[in-house]
């Protein structure tokens, strides 16, 4: 989507800033924001995340990295014992 024009519905939806009332509670999480955080917690800067997205391998070995450090190595196994019983 980062590589989208800026015309286009979805980059607007991407970049843009909700308007209205806000509910209570903490504040809700942008996919922005979980982007920033991710960068964060993988030791890059949380400078410009677009332009990172606009090279696709790039793009592609960063999203690895996060999913490396959020997703367990036996995740699959979990599926698997299910089916099974």
């Amino acid at each position: 989507m980062a590589r989208m024009g800026q015309g286009r519905r979805v980059y607007r939806v991407l970049v843009g800033k909700p308007e209205g009332k806000r509910p209570l509670g903490r504040p809700r999480h942008r996919w922005e924001d979980n982007i920033k955080i991710d960068l964060q917690d993988v030791g890059g800067s949380c400078g410009d995340w677009m332009e990172l997205a606009q090279d696709r391998d790039t793009w592609r070995a960063l999203v690895s990295t996060v999913m490396n450090l959020r997703v367990p190595k036996n995740a699959g196994n979990f599926l698997t014992s299910c089916r099974t019983s």
